[in-house]
Formats: structure tokens, C-alpha cells, sequence
């Protein structure tokens, strides 16, 4: 479990080798959220104010974000992405 990026106590990661739509998981605490990065598609249960942080970020990130995903499709080392600030 690669992490990506982390800010806020929200830890960001993606698995190697993973099934489409490209997305990433998020973890606040005991919530855990998947989230498709092209639409920002939500799959779990999170507080809507970190649900809106990881959007914010996923919007300000997403073109490192396919391309992480595409290393980890690769089963390549992903590279960090900046934090939330």
C-alpha cells in the first residue's frame, strides 16, 4: 500500500495493479473512502469536510494522480504528491 500523500490526518494510497476506473483510498481516522480521480466518485463513509479536503486536493492533483496510477498499474515505485496546505 503505497502512500501518495498525506495532510490533515487524511493519509492518501493506491495498490499495485488495481481495477479501473483509476481512483485512490483515502483514510481519516477509522473512515476509509475510495475515490475515482477523473470525477471524484465517493465510495465509503467519511465527514464531509475531509470528503471535501481529498476533493480539493484530487482537483489541484489530479494529472500526478493518473500518473501515479499508471506507475502502480506498472506495479512501478509511485512518487509523492505534494500535501493539502
Amino acid at each position: 500500500m503505497p502512500i501518495v500523500s498525506n495532510f490533515f490526518g487524511i493519509i492518501i494510497y493506491m495498490y499495485w495493479r488495481e481495477h479501473h476506473p483509476a481512483h485512490f483510498h483515502a483514510k481519516y481516522g477509522n473512515d476509509e473512502i475510495i475515490v475515482e480521480i477523473e470525477t471524484g466518485k465517493v465510495t465509503g463513509k467519511m465527514s464531509p469536510k475531509a470528503i471535501s479536503l481529498i476533493q480539493e486536493w484530487r482537483e489541484l492533483f489530479k494529472k500526478e494522480l493518473l500518473l501515479d496510477w499508471n506507475l502502480a498499474e506498472e506495479r512501478k515505485n509511485l512518487k509523492r504528491i505534494k500535501p493539502l496546505e
